[in-house]
């Protein structure tokens, strides 16, 4: 009589078919939360010579370190013990599910006997993201009779992954430790080693096509481009509407477009010149993926459509229609099509040019004045001399407005932008370096500590990361609010300033990490381009701070008035 397989076998052999079938389709990562319900995926994850395999403590954390591994366009599997580890997702999988970063969520969870009884670490898991993620699926305990559908999950998973974060909830029953025995044969058509669609690409629609209209001819001559981040568009596509119109392309850093011709990366000043606003105002706005930080530029914009000015959307990720004023959805081919026949106004795009020149030599002769290691400073010293093929991630708030708006022509990075939340920042820059890359932050002293946890394990893992730490003591960005102006200091330093007084060099230290405070341009430069993991301190004020950007601002618009 053969002896039927043991259920902790079964749910050994299910865990490994997952992970054998996610491998043929591509995976190459998985970052595990470490606990005990998810034994048996745990296990079957770290037998695999093929996948990097990132243990971290912090589920928050490790949230984020998967979302900086899915920027490739490969997803990474997530993986938490039940309960609220599964919670402490939630950051990471709302910025994946905003920003169409593929990730594949996978939460062990009691089996269904134990929801709902008051068991230990259980928690309501079911669709517990909600519509942030893509789908959700739970296909219970694993059961022997159903071992011909267990590729075709995994295949599912990997398919609706693609889009963006997806929920896999997966029950187990003690005992927990198993052995595999043999696997469901591979799938027909397998595909190992696929090419993933990769910075937030989608697959390409026919020329033409605007969401099953055709776009009417466009012979404006006075246009413009704005480059956004996660748009789906390719440099070359926006390089050919430029050369065919002849219009400024007003690009964010995270577009990484603005190495292209026709780029301008100073508008957030020159827009503070009322002069140059009034006088260059388009009659059609193309813009790509998600605004830029600048609220001067978005205001101006919408002034614009207001006026009669035209406003195209291309790419998302999802919706992108802030003001209410987008007149038509298009694709980069619809408009392409569309404005082969624009006439383009060279005077146009030269007075684009030329003051954008005047304004950036402006910003450089204004920051070198002073001789202080300011903010702005440190955003264009790190845009102009971190080494080529060091990925930056700059963090939201202050670091990436000083980024983009004096970062000039060589700033690029990738920000989480979809949510704008300042967690989860070096984790996800983190994820980047645990590819086998080397990664940069620039980030302010509290998105520093509030991501700290990504600091454990740095050294152990040999991880090149370079860190960036602009240090006010507080939240920068709400000095230049109008609660900074209106409210009695106090309350404004107890609710909005919020100091922390805690010492950056020495949390670093505590990690194991080399730190230091530089102070000088060259200490900073010197930095850079020393592989990681390390973090450099640059030391700030709030209120300096804001006298630095207002003279930056008056500098360029006096430059180009």
């Amino acid at each position: 009589m053969v002896e039927p397989i043991r259920a902790q076998d079964v749910q050994a052999t299910f865990c490994a078919t997952l992970v054998d079938e996610w491998i043929h389709q591509g995976v190459r990562s998985a970052v595990i939360a470490p606990g005990s319900r998810s034994t048996p995926l745990a296990m079957a994850l770290a037998a695999r010579i093929e996948l990097s395999v990132q243990v971290v403590h912090d589920e928050r954390v490790a949230g984020f370190v998967a979302l900086g591994v899915g920027l490739s366009g490969v997803p990474s599997i997530l993986l938490c013990t039940s309960g609220t580890a599964a919670a402490n997702f939630f950051p990471a999988v709302v910025e994946a599910g905003l920003s169409d970063v593929p990730m594949i969520v996978v939460t062990a969870d009691r089996p269904e006997e134990l929801r709902g009884v008051g068991a230990p670490q259980t928690i309501d898991q079911i669709e517990l993201y909600g519509g942030h993620v893509r789908w959700y699926h739970d296909p219970g305990v694993a059961d022997a009779a159903e071992r011909g559908r267990w590729r075709a999950l995994a295949a599912e998973t990997m398919q609706r992954a693609q889009a963006g974060p997806i929920q896999l909830n997966l029950p187990f029953r003690e005992p927990l430790l198993g052995v595999a025995e043999d696997l469901p044969e591979a799938l027909a058509g397998s595909t190992a080693g696929r090419t993933a669609l990769h910075d937030g690409q989608k697959p390409s629609v026919p020329v033409g096509e605007t969401g099953g209209e055709l776009l009417g001819e466009i012979t404006a001559a006075r246009g413009l481009i704005l480059a956004g981040g996660r748009s789906g568009v390719d440099a070359a596509s926006v390089a050919a509407l430029h050369a065919l119109t002849g219009w400024p392309i007003l690009a964010d850093p995270i577009s990484g477009m603005r190495h292209l011709d026709g780029v301008v990366t100073t508008s957030e000043s020159m827009l503070r010149s009322a002069t140059f606003a009034d006088s260059h105002l388009p009659d059609i706005v193309v813009r790509l993926g998600r605004p830029s930080t600048s609220k001067t530029l978005a205001q101006w914009v919408d002034r614009a459509v207001s006026g009669g000015a035209q406003l195209l959307q291309i790419g998302g990720p999802g919706l992108i229609d802030p003001g209410g004023n987008v007149d038509a959805v298009v694709t980069i081919g619809a408009v392409l099509a569309a404005v082969e026949g624009c006439s383009s106004d060279s005077q146009w795009l030269v007075g684009w040019i030329t003051a954008d020149r005047a304004a950036d030599a402006a910003v450089l002769a204004t920051l070198s004045e002073t001789g202080e290691l300011s903010e702005p400073l440190v955003a264009r010293t790190v845009a102009d001399h971190l080494p080529a093929g060091v990925e930056l991630v700059v963090s939201s708030s202050m670091p990436i407005r000083d980024h983009e708006w004096f970062g000039g022509r060589r700033a690029a990075a990738h920000s989480n932008r979809g949510a704008n939340g300042i967690d989860g920042v070096m984790s996800t820059a983190r994820g980047i370096a645990a590819m086998g890359k080397s990664a940069a932050v620039l980030i302010g002293d509290l998105a520093f500590v509030h991501d700290s946890n990504a600091l454990v394990g740095l050294v152990a893992n040999s991880i090149d990361l370079r860190i960036v730490v602009v240090d006010n003591d507080g939240g920068g960005i709400f000095s230049f609010l109008p609660q900074a102006s209106t409210l009695e200091h106090d309350c404004f330093e107890q609710l909005f300033g919020t100091p922390l007084g805690t010492d950056v060099v020495a949390l670093a230290v505590a990690h194991g990490l080399e730190a230091h405070t530089v102070a000088t341009t060259d200490e900073l430069i010197d930095q850079l381009a020393t592989p990681g993991p390390w973090v450099v301190r640059v030391e700030s004020t709030r209120d300096r701070n804001v006298e630095v950007h207002a003279d930056l601002h008056a500098a360029v618009v006096a430059a180009i008035s």
